[in-house]
Order: C-alpha cells, then sequence, then structure tokens
C-alpha cells in the first residue's frame, strides 16, 4: 500500500502543471479594440499564444481573430493613432534646427511605430516614428 502510494504521488508530481491559452469569444474583425467580453480562456498550453486576458484588454486586432481560435502577440498590438492616407505633421529636429511639412501617411501605424510618409510639398517618401501626438518625427535625433 504504500508502494503505490508512493507510486501515485511520483505520478502527480511530475505531470505538467495545467496551463490556459486566451481565444477570441466570436469572431473579431481587424482594427477593432479588444475588451474582456471578447476574449475567453481554453484549457493547455499553445506556444505563441498569450496565457492572460489583461495582456490583450485595450489593444488592437491586428487580423481577423475567430472563435475558439488562441490569439498570439502578433495578432494583437496597440492601437492605430494614424490611418492609411491621412495627412500628418511631418517634424525634422536636429539640434536648434525644426522643420515641419505636412505629409500623407502610407499606411496605419500606432504610437512609437515607423510608418513611411509622402512629404506633400515635394513628393518625396521618408520613413518616421510616430509621437503620441499622432506627428511624426523623420531623421535627426527624435527619429531614434
Amino acid at each position: 500500500m504504500i508502494r503505490f502510494s508512493l507510486i501515485i504521488a511520483t505520478l502527480w508530481l511530475t505531470l505538467p502543471a495545467s496551463a490556459e491559452t486566451v481565444v477570441a469569444a466570436r469572431t473579431i474583425r481587424a482594427q477593432t479594440i479588444l475588451t474582456a467580453a471578447d476574449l475567453a480562456m481554453i484549457d493547455g498550453n499553445v506556444p505563441g499564444a498569450i496565457a492572460t486576458i489583461d495582456e490583450a484588454i485595450g489593444l488592437e486586432a491586428r487580423v481577423m481573430l475567430y472563435t475558439g481560435r488562441p490569439i498570439s502577440q502578433a495578432d494583437i498590438g496597440p492601437a492605430a493613432i494614424i490611418d492609411r492616407n491621412q495627412i500628418v505633421p511631418l517634424i525634422y529636429n536636429h539640434g536648434g534646427l525644426t522643420i515641419s511639412a505636412d505629409g500623407r501617411a502610407m499606411s496605419r501605424a500606432s504610437v512609437g511605430e515607423v510608418v513611411r510618409v509622402m512629404n506633400l510639398s515635394s513628393r518625396t517618401t521618408v520613413s518616421g516614428v510616430v509621437a503620441p501626438d499622432g506627428s511624426i518625427h523623420v531623421g535627426g535625433i527624435a527619429a531614434h
């Protein structure tokens, strides 16, 4: 009887810990801001999938999320504040020199992301970093 108890105890200690994975509770379109009602938990550990609902709440779906499918970090991200074709201020700041111009965003982007923008004056396409105020910082120190 003691031997049987030791075997059971040994098996119990070597079993993997149960993990949970976040899945979509319903089909969610890309560009939707996620809420707790959009998400559910399932048993099991799916590699690359997020493990807690708190990690996803308030983020934006970057792709279509289907009911019951695990959600990975690549599927979600910060909400975009710049839309494609939106007119945005371009800012170049280096030392004491600041130059600004209007540009047209070539894609959607969130704060801190690099986005391509066409300068409306010169028709030149440049890349810059999205600032929290929605401006695009190109070149100089602010873009690094």
